[in-house]
């Protein structure tokens, strides 16, 4: 039941997406020129969504929490879905892939390789957003975005479980 809300929450949110002046602001203390104008090639629900992983990093971390650095870690919440930039998929493409990868993994197995680009997004996006990153120079950031939908192992960084843990809540 709790996946349930939480999607159906996320759905609400995705129907109401919108970017403000102050979110602006906070992308331009956070993220470089060159970040900045990738953020914004992404679908206007992943920008909204990106904002909302980095907002809740800054209620998880306090700055020099555990040796994290909190600045790569925002970067990192705001960049992690720059995988989707080539396919803004709709919400109800959104949704389908959700589904259909979670109650018929083998059924979006088939689709995935008939070419449904909705699904191939949104399970190969992590890595795609990543092989993006370090063509641009950011390979710390790569790193982690690349797996950021992995299966947890126990080398994860701290900051790829925070990462995980709020795009989670999202």
């Amino acid at each position: 039941m709790n996946w349930i809300f939480k999607r159906a929450r996320q759905f609400y949110r995705a129907l109401k997406a919108d970017i403000s002046i102050d979110d602006e602001k906070y992308l331009m203390q956070h993220l470089n020129r060159q970040e900045q104008e990738l953020f914004m090639q992404m679908g206007l629900i992943d920008q909204f969504h990106s904002l909302n992983v980095a907002y809740t990093i800054e209620r998880l971390v306090i700055q020099g929490k555990e040796g994290i650095d909190r600045e790569f870690l925002i970067r990192c919440a705001l960049l992690h879905d720059i995988g989707k930039i080539n396919f803004k998929a709709s919400v109800w493409q959104k949704v389908f892939a959700v589904l259909v990868t979670t109650f018929f993994p083998r059924l979006a197995d088939e689709l995935e390789l008939k070419g449904n680009r909705a699904i191939f997004i949104y399970r190969n996006h992590a890595e795609l957003g990543g092989q993006k990153l370090q063509k641009m120079g950011l390979y710390n950031e790569a790193k982690i975005i690349a797996r950021h939908h992995s299966p947890p192992r126990a080398d994860d960084s701290k900051e790829l479980k925070l990462l995980r843990l709020a795009d989670e809540e999202n």
